[in-house]
């Protein structure tokens, strides 16, 4: 019961990471507040959640509706503890050279802007509470290319970096901001950006699932409980020494190559030097 008594907001909350979370923090206490565009969905769980959840349809592309959400949150529970602002999409998948300034615009508001107005219509209640904690989700694109598209992949560094700037200003005001850099997690992320239906996007699943096991350390898929429970812990008092950082869940992707730590691989050096020097 880590949250008990505690009001967390969490932002795409009905399905994948934002859906483990929000069970994640009911369980530990809290009452959670979901903003979600899936209206449908959010007043489904309205009735299978209990009493401690509650839903507002939030588009965070949009100012008013974040503000919108964070006001009702304060309203119906007495004040905000938690904000994970975690919601978001792969976004427009068109390289550098060929990417519309409009496109560019909608990704930086889905990944960036909403990271930054969830902070900005949040802080002034969880000052009033005395701090708090807030969490971003990021990615491990954030830090190197070839893991997502150009627009997803600047918004993530961007994310980053806002989460350092916001723990440094909000830090008077006992309120933490953290980061979670996501790997390859088994959600519907990768199959909604390239247009697939149901059965297509189980498909895609089943072969990153399949993939992982080659592509880090960690042989097996990230699943959403992995990030809830990474959220959860930043949220937490256990990590009351912690902000301005990031937590890596990506099940050692970024440790280094693959030759690194899988021994099929040769290393740089093996590659580039005769047997006899190896």
């Amino acid at each position: 019961m880590r949250f008990k008594g505690k009001t967390a907001v969490i932002t795409g909350g009905s399905s994948g990471i934002g859906r483990n979370s929000v069970e994640l923090f009911l369980r530990e206490g809290a009452t959670v507040v979901m903003g979600d565009i899936d209206e449908a969905e959010g007043t489904a769980m309205m009735s299978a959640m209990g009493d401690g959840f509650l839903f507002k349809r939030c588009d965070v592309t949009k100012e008013a509706d974040i503000k919108a959400l964070m006001d009702h949150a304060a309203e119906q529970t007495g004040g905000i503890d938690i904000l994970f602002n975690n919601a978001g999409a792969g976004g427009p998948r068109d390289a550098i050279d060929e990417i519309s300034g409009d496109d560019w615009d909608f990704a930086m508001a889905l990944l960036l802007k909403s990271v930054a107005m969830g902070i900005r219509h949040a802080a002034p209640h969880l000052k009033k509470r005395g701090g708090g904690a807030i969490v971003n989700t990021a990615s491990i694109c954030a830090f190197q290319a070839g893991y997502g598209p150009i627009a997803y992949s600047t918004a993530k560094a961007g994310v980053l970096h806002l989460t350092k700037v916001a723990a440094a200003e909000l830090a008077r005001y006992n309120i933490r901001v953290n980061a979670i850099c996501p790997g390859f997690i088994q959600t519907n992320i990768f199959a909604a950006s390239v247009g697939a239906n149901k059965e297509e996007s189980q498909q895609i699943n089943t072969v990153l699932g399949q993939a992982a096991a080659h592509a880090q350390p960690v042989a097996r898929p990230g699943i959403p409980g992995d990030i809830a429970e990474a959220a959860a812990y930043l949220a937490s008092d256990a990590a009351g020494f912690v902000t301005g950082t990031h937590l890596l869940v990506d099940g050692g992707m970024l440790v280094g190559t693959p030759g690194s730590w899988n021994p099929e691989i040769p290393g740089i050096l093996d590659a580039i030097l005769p047997e006899h020097l190896r």
